[in-house]
């Protein structure tokens, strides 16, 4: 063999264990991170180094201890319902003990597509046992939260997945977020991977552990956050439809040309005010780990303060509710995010509202509309309200008969009214409302 042949066999051999080292770094990026983690519910140190493809494709806040659950829910199974914004070839959950007194123990978790819209089944050959740092089980420390493995999974976009688990033994109170408009199942006994749902008897109206389902999306740009209070947690819309504004909004992302391809995260609560703590912790306190710490994030959409108005203390100073949303901006400024900031709906006919506090909802939205709070504005208010009675009222069309949450077409409106254009830098031509 000449020397020059000897350095090309080399080389060759060089090359070849390059490769085969590279096959194996790649193998071990699909078969798991191992980023099971403790900590703030949702902060961005959730996402592992180099997972920048990790986008949210559902998240719910915690709002508190679920009543009459002292003990947790020991021997049970719990199945979260979770309606999907975007897709992806991986998932992975996030738990939260937010408000739970003890460790909770969850011994078994699993992820699955849902056989039908609501259903506890699974579709056939979609289940998938869920671990954390590698392990079937994790302890999610008392105020804390975990992330979960990467779990390969064919996520749908606009579908339905099933999130269990199971915890052993006694903890402190479920962690949890009501009126979710979704039913939730539980089952006695260790049901993580039953693909049937038969065992699945009891239902609730609420979330429970759960708060985050990010999926590995190689075409979506990021996410946005639809922060507020029941208007934005869908009150009154119809159950198990997905019929929320932000479920809306999320048809449209992925439907209309041009439009951002963003996950699409509802951290609404039913009752939160911006001010003060009361149906969970205020805006301004959770603004970082519901909203601007989400991991993929690239806008917020804030409708906050109506609750402020009618619920005691009942705040008169319009000024206090402006620089509340405008420390909101701040937030997410702080982050790189744009904020874009909805007008106040109406509330007449309601039994809180009086002319002194239409008064301070007048004045808010005044400040809003005058873009002297957030980057863009999108206006709720006249999107829903009726004609005469100076316009204090929900159109009739649009309310669900409490004279302060939408019905299912105010839902609908809303939805069409915010401008996707608004999600992204730079000032939006203007265009007109969507029927």
């Amino acid at each position: 063999m000449t020397r020059r042949h000897g350095y090309t066999l080399l080389a060759a051999l060089a090359a070849v264990v390059v490769l085969i080292s590279c096959g194996i770094f790649a193998l071990t990026g699909l078969v798991g991170d191992g980023s099971a983690r403790a900590g703030q519910h949702g902060g961005a140190g959730s996402v592992p180094a180099g997972s920048e493809r990790w986008i949210g494709t559902w998240a719910a806040s915690p709002v508190g201890p679920e009543p009459r659950t002292e003990g947790g829910l020991a021997g049970h199974s719990v199945r979260n319902v979770v309606h999907t914004s975007i897709g992806g070839t991986s998932a992975r959950i996030t738990l939260s003990n937010r408000f739970g007194d003890r460790p909770l123990l969850i011994s078994h978790a699993s992820v699955a597509v849902a056989a039908q819209q609501g259903a506890p089944a699974a579709a056939p050959g979609t289940m998938r046992q869920v671990t954390f740092g590698g392990k079937p089980s994790v302890t999610v420390p008392a105020g804390g939260s975990v992330v979960g493995d990467r779990t390969a999974l064919r996520v749908p976009y606009d579908g339905d997945l099933l999130v269990t688990t199971y915890s052993p033994q006694p903890s402190g109170s479920v962690t949890y977020h009501p009126h979710a408009q979704q039913t939730g199942y539980s089952a006695l006994g260790d049901h993580t991977e039953d693909v049937s749902g038969a065992g699945y008897r009891t239902r609730t109206n609420n979330w429970r552990y759960l708060t985050g389902v990010d999926v590995l999306n190689a075409d979506a740009e990021g996410a946005v956050v639809m922060f507020g209070d029941s208007i934005t947690d869908g009150m009154t819309s119809t159950v198990d439809a997905n019929r929320r504004w932000p479920d809306v909004f999320a048809d449209r992302l992925r439907a209309e040309p041009g439009a951002p391809r963003y996950g699409v995260l509802n951290q609404g609560i039913s009752g939160n005010r911006l001010l003060t703590d009361g149906r969970g912790p205020r805006g301004l306190s959770r603004f970082e780990a519901d909203a601007a710490g989400r991991p993929g994030v690239k806008a917020v959409v804030v409708l906050l303060g109506i609750n402020d108005i009618i619920a005691p203390p009942h705040e008169r100073d319009a000024g206090r509710i402006v620089a509340g949303l405008r420390e909101l901006v701040r937030q997410g400024h702080a982050r790189g995010q744009r904020v874009i900031g909805g007008t106040l709906l109406p509330f007449g006919g309601h039994p809180a509202w009086t002319w002194e506090r239409e008064a301070v909802r007048g004045a808010v939205n005044a400040e809003i509309r005058a873009g002297r709070v957030f980057d863009a504005v999108v206006d709720f208010d006249r999107a829903v309200r009726g004609e005469g009675a100076e316009g204090v009222r929900m159109a009739a069309v649009y309310d669900s008969g409490d004279h302060l949450h939408p019905s299912d077409a105010g839902y609908r409106r809303m939805g069409l009214t915010l401008d996707w254009r608004t999600l992204r830098a730079g000032r939006p031509e203007a265009s007109p409302l969507r029927s």
